[in-house]
């Protein structure tokens, strides 16, 4: 009797819905057209973004705002390579993404093969791990490799490099069926459970510390509820990195908000003076840390992460601690310590939150931006999932968007790639349906992937697009002016198109604010819309983001502060 078999494709597809794939970001070619002639008659959908970083940048607003993996699929060359810089956004800021890229047939790796290119090598130092498949029995253990790989210990992206011939290549289903589920990776054992012993350690500092700070980043956000409620036991003041925002409610008595470059006062003032800070999740990058000899100066440090690599990375730790961060505080709710006596220090960092709040001077001639998001902030009830780009209009939303719950937030930060918004925006759209979703971006970083506007009627998603407009790539024109005597080189732009007529070439409405006086009701109007909308909203162009530390500077070394 013959053996039934099953093509690479069959594996490969099986192997995704028996990982729980609700869906795939992706565009064709000739290298993964036997793929996508098996998505043909599969369950999972594609989406067809309308270039490939888009796509990936899509898989991590999904992957982002659900703490589950993204899937990508790109065809070999040049797909491959358009795919690159969402890739390393996702390595910097570990999301957990795997990207089947297409290759030329094993026979022709190496020779120049039309749209060939050394994916492995170019994605070797922005993947958690890659792999190119070169024999169909390694597909479905490469495959379930790559998935644990991706959400287990410090996530990040897995790239699986598939030869067009490995993809239509058959196995006997008896030998699919002997190779099991088991992971069986002996080199990869991340730690998951801290260290008992430091633990207790630094809960016998905290017990004698007077001035204790909680640091939270984005290796908090699976903890965030515990995170809160050892918040609250002891009345800890809290910082948040950029992405960490929403891993503690804004609202909490003691939250301080962000810290570093355009973080508060109050943030960055605690920062310097703490006697004890404990780092959740956060690698200490320069925008928090900008002057690592300077920081947190008189504070015995603890250090909380799943890597190790990045404890005593850049700021030497007193107290290191390897593990989950959901064990780690489970394991700090669980020790008995007596109160420290912390009264002075909460009551000095809540005069300092409320003498020096993030500010801006209103204004009836023109919109100011800050007002915008605080708006929006009321009309969605803190409750929106919020996507940005990157630029002034990403510090503006950190500072005056009230976050409330982890995940909330979906920005790029430690690649900070402009484009970055929209498709991820799209990605967080499809993950949550029936939720309020909100996308910042200014008016350069919209023109780098305005195109997957086109997903939005095809798939009758509800995304709401507020697009400020100063006619200048904002950060740039802020630092040109402030360090570089306002010599404004390449940073303002001469013509622009009409963004009301681009938004309906794509089939969504669009609304142009630029009236001051009616800035509420203008938005409240767009924002009850049903469906997705551009809101193009005018503001000045020499709107700075303040306070300011600058580069290089001790954290409380700001300008201006209000």
């Amino acid at each position: 009797m013959e053996t039934e078999k099953i093509s690479g494709v069959g594996i490969l597809l099986k192997c995704l819905q028996d990982q729980g794939v609700e869906l795939i970001f992706g565009y064709p070619g000739g290298a993964v057209l036997p793929l996508y002639d098996g998505l043909y008659d599969c369950k999972i959908p594609n989406i067809l973004t309308r270039h490939e970083q888009g796509a990936v940048h899509a898989a991590q607003g999904y992957a982002k705002s659900t703490g589950k993996p993204g899937v990508v699929v790109v065809t070999s060359g040049p797909g491959a390579t358009n795919a690159i810089t969402g890739i390393a956004d996702a390595m910097s800021d570990s999301v957990p993404i795997i990207i089947f890229t297409g290759q030329v047939g094993t026979a022709g790796i190496g020779k120049d093969a039309f749209q060939e290119a050394d994916v492995l090598g170019m994605t070797l130092p922005i993947t958690k791990h890659n792999y190119q498949v070169r024999d169909v029995a390694m597909l479905k253990r490469v495959v379930d490799e790559a998935f644990h790989i991706a959400t287990t210990g410090r996530m990040g992206p897995v790239l699986i490099d598939l030869p067009k011939n490995i993809t239509l290549q058959e196995l006997p289903l008896s030998r699919l069926e002997k190779s099991g589920n088991a992971i069986n990776m002996p080199s990869y054992q991340p730690t998951l459970t801290p260290s008992h012993q430091q633990v207790q350690k630094l809960m016998q500092k905290l017990a004698y510390s007077h001035k204790p700070l909680l640091l939270v980043g984005a290796g908090a956000i699976p903890a965030g509820a515990e995170i809160f409620l050892f918040a609250k036991r002891y009345g800890l003041p809290v910082v948040s990195t950029l992405l960490g925002l929403g891993v503690i409610p804004s609202d909490y008595e003691y939250f301080l908000g962000m810290g570093g470059m355009h973080g508060s006062f109050s943030a960055n003032m605690a920062l310097c003076e703490c006697d004890l800070l404990i780092n959740i999740g956060s690698r200490f990058d320069d925008r928090l840390a900008s002057s690592p000899s300077h920081f947190a100066p008189h504070a015995c440090i603890a250090h909380i992460d799943i890597d190790p690599a990045e404890i005593g990375k850049i700021i030497s730790t007193d107290i290191p601690i390897v593990g989950d961060s959901k064990n780690a505080i489970k394991q700090m709710l669980e020790a008995e310590i007596p109160p420290s006596e912390i009264e002075q220090w909460q009551k000095l960092c809540l005069m300092r939150k409320q003498r020096h709040p993030f500010g801006y001077k209103d204004s009836t001639e023109v919109i100011k931006p800050q007002k915008v998001i605080e708006i929006i902030g009321k009309i969605t009830k803190n409750r929106a999932y919020v996507a940005t780009d990157v630029g002034q209009h990403q510090m503006w939303v950190a500072q005056f968007y009230p976050f409330s719950f982890p995940r909330q937030l979906v920005t790029s930060g430690g690649l900070g790639t402009m484009g970055y918004g929209i498709p991820a925006g799209i990605g967080i759209a499809f993950a949550h349906r029936d939720a309020d979703v909100v996308v910042f971006v200014g008016d350069g970083g919209f023109q780098m992937t305005n195109q997957e506007l086109a997903i939005l009627n095809e798939n009758e998603l509800n995304v709401k697009f507020v697009l400020f407009n100063n006619k200048v790539l904002g950060m740039v024109h802020q630092w040109q002016g402030e360090f570089h005597n306002k010599r404004y080189s390449a940073s303002e732009f001469s013509t622009q198109p009409d963004f009301m007529l681009l938004a309906k070439a794509y089939g969504i409405a669009g609304v142009r604010i630029e009236n001051p006086l009616t800035l509420e009701e203008d938005l409240a109007r767009a924002f009850a819309h049903k469906g997705s909308i551009v809101i193009e909203v005018l503001i000045p162009r020499d709107e700075s983001v303040l306070p300011m530390v600058p580069s290089g500077m001790p954290n409380d070394k700001m300008i201006g502060v209000q």
